[in-house]
């Protein structure tokens, strides 16, 4: 699916000014900002969107005849149709709005649970987030099924080939991200869903770290499940998005019960509303997910081709000056084979102590086990630094952060 592009030149220098924070200091210093795994930041046009929203048409949606809620309804309505088109979805109420990625991913492994039974197998991959982890433990632990792992190699990659291996006429589900948040690798996601379904599993994919930096297409995947959070999109945080194939999210039961999600209730029975309002109880996160369509409109901009070359010249540049450093552990896979992730270590330093002197120098990056502890038990660590970058960051500031690691590792040694 190939991306529209409104702009002509990618200049960098003009696409910061859209974002105020990249203005800021910190302990003096100007903001260096690589902790964009963790969240994005967030351009102005997205915060005029949401202070549009709550300075001019601020009403509950889907419940009203009045002009307010109708303007409102309409505004996050039009949001879904642009997420659908995004990720190429059939139809808009595949799209389901969450909280988030968790919540998404939860909304699967509860309804999903109904359908196992003991002996029943689900498959993870070494690579994932506990998000992607912990739902299903809980899953197997309440119906009997059996969670099996598939590993990883050292440089990062997960160990392809042995997924034929683990498939069986009694594995149900496939869990696994599209990238890995600690270590940016890109999985081969159509290769196992593709695998997965020739035994008759289902799969869900965790595209939270890749929805940045990769546009899915839902359809030409072939995904059944597949999950993203709009923080890591220059998105609001806490909404987020479940795509499903229709006719699984009209077999799942629903995850919440209250107000939207209904069709009739009496004392004596309830009857459930249909997509996608079955699994949208509640008055949800309304100025979110019309920031969310806004965010997609944003990126549509700038576009994604755009996006993935200049990251790609980030994390090749910031990847040879971290190999200046004498005493540098590198870990992941090679720049070709990832997303703009960079996960390291100095030698006998711990993380957390990197971290907190740059910090002091106005940079911020991640330390510690990226709610990924699997990912760090295997390489025998407590935890990487971790710079991400953005299309908004530049070479400048990658310098600004070697000069800034030297500085710490000096003080350190």
């Amino acid at each position: 699916m190939k991306t529209e592009t409104t702009l002509d030149v990618f200049d960098v220098d003009k696409i910061r000014d859209d974002f105020p924070i990249l203005k800021e200091e910190i302990n003096g210093y100007p903001l260096v900002y690589f902790d964009n795994a963790a969240t994005s930041q967030t351009p102005q046009q997205v915060i005029n969107c949401i202070s549009d929203y709550y300075s001019r048409y601020n009403a509950n949606i889907h419940r009203g005849v009045h002009t307010l809620s109708q303007t409102a309804t309409d505004a996050y309505e039009q949001s879904r149709i642009k997420i659908q088109n995004h990720f190429n979805a059939k139809r808009s109420h595949e799209i389901l709005f969450t909280a988030g990625t968790t919540h998404a991913i939860n909304i699967v492994a509860s309804g999903y649970g109904q359908f196992l039974k003991k002996g029943d197998e689900v498959i993870v991959s070494a690579l994932e987030h506990h998000s992607n982890i912990v739902p299903w433990q809980m899953m197997c632990e309440k119906t009997g099924a059996n969670l099996k792992v598939l590993p990883m190699h050292q440089d990062g990659m997960l160990k392809l080939e042995e997924l034929d291996g683990l498939l069986s006429d009694k594995t149900r589900m496939v869990f696994v991200n599209h990238v890995s948040n600690a270590l940016g690798s890109i999985n081969p996601i159509k290769t196992i869903i593709q695998k997965a379904h020739d035994v008759g599993a289902k799969v869900l994919i965790d595209g939270a770290q890749a929805a940045p930096h990769i546009q899915a297409d839902v359809q030409e995947l072939d995904v059944d499940f597949y999950t993203v959070s709009a923080h890591k999109m220059c998105g609001p945080t806490g909404v987020g998005i479940l795509y499903g194939k229709e006719h699984l999210l009209e077999e799942l039961p629903p995850y919440q019960g209250g107000g939207e999600m209904i069709s009739d209730v009496s004392f004596e029975k309830t009857t459930y509303a249909g997509l996608p309002h079955k699994f949208e109880a509640g008055t949800p996160n309304i100025a979110g997910g019309i920031g969310f369509g806004a965010a997609v409109d944003y990126l549509h901009k700038i576009g994604f081709d755009n996006i993935k070359e200049h990251e790609d010249e980030l994390v090749s540049y910031a990847t040879e000056r971290l190999k200046e450093f004498d005493k540098i552990i590198l870990y992941g896979p090679e720049v070709n084979r990832k997303t703009a992730v960079i996960s390291f270590n100095f030698e006998g330093l711990h993380s957390y102590d990197i971290g907190t002197l740059v910090d002091k120098m106005g940079i911020a990056l991640r330390t510690g086990h990226h709610c990924a502890q699997p990912i760090m038990k295997f390489y025998k660590i407590p935890g990487t630094v971790r710079a991400s970058f953005s299309f908004y960051n530049t070479k400048e500031e990658i310098d600004i952060m070697i000069k800034a690691l030297e500085r710490a590792v000096k003080m350190l040694y």
